[in-house]
């Protein structure tokens, strides 16, 4: 159900807390990270104990951007520490997890385990990976996990700061490939107020730059691309270690050209791990294909990850999968 809906639950949850946690999913980007800092605002006006868990041993550019401008302002813990931090009282304890609804792709699977109550806000499909035993604000039709914190913001009457109000911009931009991909008239609404409340696109701009080394990288990708029916597969190459923003990039490239409704990017992000991007215009459910790799994500956006698998590996499942799915259409 969506915020309309469960608002006065939504509400009654954070009242009867007292520590709150904040979690994104593995690999942070713009919009999970926004969105928690965000949310903890919005916690702190509520006289909330906040705490945002990041397990996450690398980041991406911009994230790395945001850490190291916010240190020492916000209370950032690892998974391990957080019973240091629990309230002796569980019920006074709650999760919230942003921008995601699969137990698989939180920071710490494990953390859940800590904690009675937990809150979901996640613009993303559920699906039979879900967490269970939440109270699951998801609404599939809204940019991202930063609209929908904006929306919170709203419903407690709250200022956001102009800094904050850009990071919550900067998500929306990304998830939204720059206001191309699953933007609606509310996406353009919230724009509008981030930034008559304060919010820098200048500032948005820096945060999404991305190195000119890298670019080049990526721009290879695309001289190895397959395609089927109206579907583009681009692979890496196995010598080249790839962020996850990266691939996530070229995925939004491939929906460029004429006659693609979809595109996926497979490439190595570490020595044992093979990542897999994936965009859509929203007239083909990539969501259904990730979720059968082990992945989540939406009809537009999703991603997932393959240990002890190589590129072409990956390549010859994600072809099944599809033609697998194609077969379950018709």
């Amino acid at each position: 159900m969506g915020l309309v809906e469960n608002k006065l639950k939504l509400k009654k949850y954070i009242k009867k807390s007292k520590n709150v946690f904040l979690m994104g999913h593995k690999n942070l980007d713009l919009d999970a990270l926004g969105s928690c800092i965000g949310m903890y605002s919005i916690l702190k006006q509520q006289k909330k104990e906040c705490y945002i868990v990041i397990d996450d041993k690398e980041q991406e550019m911009s994230v790395s951007k945001v850490l190291k401008e916010v240190e020492g302002c916000y209370n950032f813990i690892k998974s391990a520490d957080i019973p240091i931090y629990l309230h002796k009282k569980n019920k006074k304890n709650l999760l919230i997890i942003l921008d995601t609804n699969k137990r698989k792709l939180v920071q710490n699977e494990e953390a859940l385990d800590y904690f009675d109550k937990k809150l979901i806000i996640d613009h993303h499909d559920l699906g039979n990976d879900t967490i269970e035993n939440a109270l699951i604000i998801e609404e599939e039709n809204i940019s991202s996990a930063c609209e929908l914190v904006v929306n919170i913001a709203n419903i407690y009457n709250i200022d956001l700061s102009p800094y904050i109000c850009t990071l919550l911009l900067s998500g929306i931009v990304l998830d939204t490939n720059n206001f191309t991909l699953k933007t609606t008239a509310d996406t353009f609404y919230t724009a509008y107020f981030l930034a008559a409340s304060g919010a820098s696109p200048k500032k948005v701009q820096y945060l999404l730059k991305q190195d000119i080394n890298t670019y080049i990288e990526q721009q290879k990708l695309l001289s190895n691309i397959e395609v089927i029916d109206k579907i583009a597969i681009a692979r890496g190459t196995p010598y080249i270690i790839y962020r996850k923003e990266d691939l996530a990039r070229m995925a939004d490239t491939l929906l460029l050209f004429n006659g693609i409704e979809a595109g996926f990017v497979i490439g190595k992000m570490s020595k044992d791990i093979v990542g897999l991007s994936a965009r859509s215009i929203g007239n083909y459910n990539i969501s259904h294909i990730l979720e059968k790799l082990g992945g989540g994500g939406d009809a537009y956006n999703g991603a997932c990850t393959f240990n002890k698998k190589n590129i072409s590996e990956v390549h010859e499942l994600l072809k099944k999968t599809i033609k697998k799915q194609d077969g379950e259409e018709k």
